[in-house]
């Protein structure tokens, strides 16, 4: 078992229909379409597991080291410590300590964390929500008006990233109110309300520039989709 949940089992049935609700309910004022993601994790972070799995090498054979020294023999002038590990076990060891290091820190990715910038992070959070933006379709809608909410759990950071006649007339600056509305409520143990504030303050945002026609389709799914 992984110290990390899954995103589908944070967001369970009750809090997608919640999610779902709150999409068409914002999207009632705005000809734009509003798409939530919610990712597990966005980054693989080998190198940080590969560092993890180093430490671990290094602390195992110098206990190994130290298990299998001997001093010289009394009344030697050389009384340095020797070891008895010969070089192929020693190779043996720091291969089999290194490789269940690294399998640790897949298994309990908070073993990681240590070893990973915030630019890393901030970096892998950004392509993964750029990519969700086109993987979920949030581009090329009609208007394009399309806006995606992406939150990366592990990294617990959000992104909204919206198509060009949306960043077209509205500041970039206005988005960070409804970041600031999911990483909130994240923090505070309310993952699925906090999601629901970011919809309808989306679709508050949409409606000034998009108001919904009277011809209006949803031409995106109201679910919210789930990266694990």
């Amino acid at each position: 078992m992984t110290d990390m949940k899954k995103a589908s089992d944070i967001f369970g049935e009750d809090s997608r229909r919640e999610i779902r609700q709150a999409v068409a309910e914002a999207e009632k004022s705005t000809g734009g379409e509003i798409v939530p993601v919610v990712a597990t994790a966005s980054g693989r972070y080998d190198r940080a597991e590969d560092i993890f799995g180093f430490l671990v090498s290094l602390a195992g054979l110098s206990a190994a080291w130290m298990i299998f020294a001997r001093s010289g023999e009394a009344g030697d002038w050389d009384s340095s410590m020797t070891t008895q590990l010969p070089l192929w076990g020693a190779l043996i060891l720091l291969l089999v300590l290194f490789s269940s290091g690294a399998a640790l820190a897949t298994l309990f990715p908070s073993l990681r964390l240590p070893f990973i910038t915030r630019k890393e992070m901030t970096n892998e959070v950004d392509q993964a929500a750029a990519a969700a933006f086109y993987n979920f379709r949030a581009h090329g809608t009609a208007s394009r008006a399309g806006a995606l909410i992406y939150v990366s759990l592990y990294e617990r950071m959000a992104r909204v990233i919206v198509d060009d006649a949306v960043a077209q007339k509205v500041a970039p600056e206005t988005w960070a109110g409804v970041v600031g509305l999911v990483t909130d409520a994240m923090a505070a143990g309310a993952p699925a309300d906090g999601m629901a504030a970011a919809i309808a303050r989306c679709g508050e945002i949409l409606s000034g520039p998009f108001p919904r026609p009277d011809d209006d389709t949803n031409e995106i799914s109201n679910e919210l989709r789930i990266v694990d």
